[in-house]
């Protein structure tokens, strides 16, 4: 594989990647699909809550990472805590709208300081560590490809919060799927995009 492949594969596996994807996504997919086979809100949560746990030991089993699967379980932890403790299925969303209003808030403050999150989080693995503060052309670079992640979390707040105020969960559910996987992608190879376009600080040469 290519310099320029792997560092593609770094850049979407440090921001999740497919594993993770499936690992927190799938879950709130069966939750949606159980429960609107009977209505059981219980039965809903035990299903998506089995799921995360079976995907763990999978990905246990199979020697992967289980770092997202891990955040999966807890995560479904946490939605059905919200949505067991109102009895309202839309609650199971609550905590993944509290999420992306946390990281585009975190994701906007660090762009606005001039600390992009994407140069915190792939400087390291890029090799260049935190070089690229003193040079003005990678941190514009990171900050441009920081704020298609800003647009992500903030437009999904802006599309699911009016749904879930709505308490239609059929529509949340179908639209929190639609905003997930896609707009991730899309999010990330735009990323990658705008990072391959300048070149990487070579700490080697410059020292």
């Amino acid at each position: 594989m290519s310099q320029h492949g792997q560092d593609r594969d770094k850049v979407i596996n440090a921001l999740g990647g497919k594993k993770g994807l499936i690992d927190s996504g799938l879950p709130a997919v069966v939750f949606l699909i159980v429960f609107n086979f009977d209505q059981d809100l219980q039965r809903a949560i035990w299903a998506a809550l089995s799921l995360s746990i079976i995907l763990a030991i999978w990905r246990l089993i199979r020697k992967d990472t289980i770092q997202h699967s891990v955040s999966g379980v807890i995560g479904v932890l946490i939605c059905a805590y919200f949505a067991n403790r109102s009895g309202n299925a839309t609650d199971f969303y609550i905590p993944k709208l509290l999420t992306n209003l946390a990281y585009g808030t975190v994701y906007l403050i660090a762009n606005l300081v001039g600390w992009p999150i994407l140069g915190l989080v792939l400087g390291p693995l890029l090799g260049e560590n935190f070089t690229w503060r003193n040079n003005p052309r990678r941190k514009k670079m990171y900050i441009k490809a920081s704020w298609l992640w800003v647009a992500l979390f903030f437009s999904r707040i802006a599309v699911q919060y009016p749904i879930y105020e709505s308490g239609n969960v059929n529509l949340l559910g179908t639209v929190n799927l639609a905003m997930g996987y896609p707009l991730f992608f899309a999010a990330a190879y735009g990323s990658w995009l705008i990072i391959k376009s300048e070149p990487p600080i070579d700490n080697k040469s410059s020292k």
